[in-house]
């Protein structure tokens, strides 16, 4: 009769066992109230919790995709429209040499923001995916500022834009010095937007971290957009054409894998991005 009845529930079991695998989320098993049996069946709904876990995280995931490839798509298409437009423009045989000139340079600036939009998304891919490798090496701070700057001293010249750097020779951290200087590099980036024509970048170092402030005399960072400026695809309502919301992302991302760590805030002058690299003992 015992055995009749085991075989029931365990027949029982299997079915709801089968459901469950079966995408079945409202089951939870509770048939055996002691011995063996009750011990896999609290087995069975640890896995079960388990696996809808899982499942909920893959099908985040696939939005998350779905949603990032609707955004890249519609990035890349908005410059590549532009730049269709300005084809067609120096495809026309009544142009000026001074139009065809201001065509062609306006061509080559939506190139090269289409180059850095793909290889950021490449880069930002490499991450998600757990591909990039960062090195994990003794980097001199001053190295790094220059590294980062070098790219911008001629829309730092073309703008009439001074930068002042306050950085001491012995400062350093443990990272990577080319991951680094392109997080840097994207906030100075940001900075050489919105300022009106100053930013600075001082240099401290204490026990605890080392800590790179950038800021700049622009208007500072809208109170909405605060919260918001490292989310990627982020864009404020008064952002540029340049604006892509990827560039501050990358940023955060890059140091997050460097035990290192990024906000922004507003000053009396304007934006400020300050950057603390955590101490380790292991170099």
């Amino acid at each position: 009769m015992l055995i009749g009845k085991s075989k029931k529930m365990i027949a029982e079991l299997n079915g709801q066992i089968d459901r469950i695998l079966h995408g079945d989320d409202s089951i939870d098993i509770q048939m055996f109230k002691e011995g063996e049996m009750y011990i896999l069946q609290n087995q069975i709904n640890k896995m079960t919790v388990r696996l809808r876990e899982n499942a909920s995280l893959l099908k985040k995931d696939k939005t998350y995709l779905a949603d990032s490839l609707a955004d890249i798509s519609h990035q890349l298409r908005t410059p590549m429209t532009s730049l269709q437009i300005l084809l067609t423009f120096l495809s026309k045989s009544t142009l000026n040499e001074t139009e065809r000139a201001n065509y062609s340079r306006e061509a080559e600036a939506l190139l090269s923001r289409m180059d850095w939009l793909l290889s950021a998304l490449l880069k930002i891919s490499k991450i998600d995916t757990g591909t990039a490798v960062f090195a994990h090496e003794k980097v001199k701070v001053s190295e790094l500022i220059k590294r980062s700057t070098e790219p911008f001293a001629i829309p730092l010249e073309l703008q009439n834009i001074e930068l002042k750097i306050n950085c001491d020779e012995s400062l350093s951290f443990v990272g990577d010095i080319n991951w680094t200087a392109e997080a840097v590099g994207n906030i100075l980036k940001n900075c050489i937007e919105h300022t009106r024509n100053l930013i600075e970048i001082n240099c401290t170092e204490n026990a605890i971290y080392t800590e790179i402030i950038i800021s700049d005399n622009g208007a500072g960072i809208d109170k909405t957009d605060l919260p918001h400026i490292f989310e990627r695809f982020y864009r404020g309502e008064n952002y540029s054409e340049n604006n892509y919301g990827i560039g501050l992302a990358l940023c955060r991302m890059i140091l997050s894998k460097q035990n290192a760590t990024v906000k922004a805030e507003n000053s009396e002058k304007g934006a400020k991005f300050i950057i603390k690299f955590y101490k380790v003992t292991d170099l």
